[in-house]
C-alpha cells in the first residue's frame, strides 16, 4: 500500500448512470467529505457527473440532479462508477455506450480510477480491468467471469486493488473501499476518524465469502443424493466414505465417481462444507458456545472447526457471530 501525496485538494469525480443505487453515492460524498487535516481543513473534493446532466433516475423513489457533465473526469485525481440496476444483466454483451466509453477515456493516465458492486461491469467493458486482479458482488460473479474472461475475478475479497484500479465487491464495501483509499492518501489517523465519524469499522475481517451460503441441496433422484440426505442428519457423527456408500448400495470407488459427476466436489469436500454451513447457522441463530457448535456439526473440535471457518470464510467463529448477531454469547 503507498500513500500518495496531493499538493491540492483532491478531487473526487463521482460517474452516475441512470438506475444508480443512491446509497453507492451517498458513501462516496459522505467518507471523502469527512476527511480533513490535522488543522481541520478539507481533503477531498467530491463532484457528481453524468455522461448526460439532468435528472438521473435512481433505484429508489427520487432522482438527483446532475449538473456537471463528464468533462470534469479528465481534471479528477480518482473517479469513482458506482453501481446501477441496469448493470444486472448487460443487454450489449459486456458493451457499454459510446459516450460513456469516450467520458472513462478522457481520464488522464494514472488517475485513480474505482468501481462499487456492479460498477466494476463498466470498468471492465471499458477494458480497465483487462488482466487485473478484480471483484464484484458475489450473486454477479458467474456473469462477470463469463463475460470478461480477462479479468482475474477474486469473488471472495471486499475489495481489491490492481495499481491504481480498484473494485469493491458490494454495496458496503464500498465504505471498505472509501476508507482504504483515504488510508492509502492520508494515513490511519485520518481513515479511523472518518470511521469514527460514520460509526463504522476502520477494517472489516474477513471477505464476501462470509456472506454467501453454499449449501448443495441433496436431490433424491440422484444416485448419491439418499446419501447426502442421511449424511445431513447426521452431520454431528463421524461419517465415513464405506458408510455412506451403503446408502447406495455401492462400493466406495463408484461411490465416489457418482458423488464428483454429481455434485463436483468430493464426498469429503461435500462433507466439510456442510458442517461449515451447519456450523453458521448455529453460529448465527443459537447460543450454543463454539464447543458445543464444533459438536453438533461434526467438527469434534473448536480447533478444527475455527480452522475450517477460517479457511472457507475468512473469519473466526467469535467474528462470524459478532458479524451476524452483533454480540458475543457463549463464545
Amino acid at each position: 500500500m503507498q500513500r500518495v501525496s496531493h499538493p491540492a485538494r483532491h478531487l473526487v469525480a463521482v460517474l452516475v448512470r441512470p438506475g444508480l443505487l443512491s446509497m453507492e453515492l451517498g458513501i462516496v460524498h459522505r467518507l471523502f467529505g469527512q476527511a480533513v487535516s490535522a488543522e481541520g481543513e478539507r481533503l477531498y473534493e467530491v463532484v457528481t457527473c453524468a455522461v448526460v446532466p439532468g435528472d438521473v433516475r435512481t433505484d429508489a423513489d427520487f432522482t438527483i440532479a446532475v449538473t456537471r457533465d463528464a468533462s470534469v473526469l479528465a481534471a479528477a485525481d480518482t473517479v469513482v462508477v458506482p453501481a446501477s440496476d441496469e448493470d444486472y444483466g448487460p443487454a450489449e454483451g459486456g458493451r457499454i455506450s459510446a459516450p460513456l466509453a469516450a467520458a472513462l477515456a478522457s481520464v488522464r493516465p494514472g488517475t485513480r480510477i474505482a468501481s462499487i458492486c456492479t460498477g466494476s461491469f463498466v470498468l471492465a467493458a471499458a477494458g480497465l480491468l483487462d488482466g487485473r486482479r478484480a471483484t464484484t458482488h458475489w450473486r454477479s460473479c458467474d456473469m462477470f467471469r463469463e463475460m470478461f474472461p480477462a479479468v482475474e475475478l477474486d469473488p471472495d475479497v471486499l475489495y481489491t486493488d490492481d495499481d491504481g484500479v480498484l473494485t469493491a465487491a458490494g454495496v458496503a464495501s464500498g465504505i471498505d473501499l472509501c476508507l482504504y483509499m483515504i488510508r492509502c492518501d492520508h494515513g490511519a489517523a485520518v481513515s479511523n476518524e472518518v470511521a469514527r465519524g460514520t460509526v463504522v469499522s476502520p477494517h472489516r475481517e474477513g471477505g464476501q465469502a462470509q456472506f454467501i451460503r453454499r449449501p448443495v441441496p441433496p436431490s433424491r433422484s440422484s444416485s448419491t443424493g439418499p446419501a447426502r440426505t442421511w449424511a445431513l442428519e447426521r452431520l454431528d457423527r463421524p461419517l465415513t466414505l464405506r458408510e455412506l456408500a451403503a446408502q447406495g448400495s455401492m462400493s466406495v470407488r463408484t461411490f465416489t465417481r457418482r458423488f464428483r459427476e454429481e455434485v463436483g466436489i468430493s464426498p469429503v469436500q461435500w462433507l466439510t462444507q456442510q458442517r461449515v454451513e451447519a456450523a453458521r447457522r448455529l453460529l448465527e441463530e443459537t447460543d450454543l458456545s463454539v464447543d458445543q457448535i464444533a459438536s453438533a456439526s461434526g467438527f469434534g473440535t473448536a480447533t478444527s472447526m475455527r480452522q475450517h471457518l477460517q479457511a472457507v470464510v475468512g473469519v473466526s467463529p467469535t467474528a462470524y457471530r459478532m458479524t451476524f448477531r452483533g454480540a458475543v454469547v457463549g463464545a
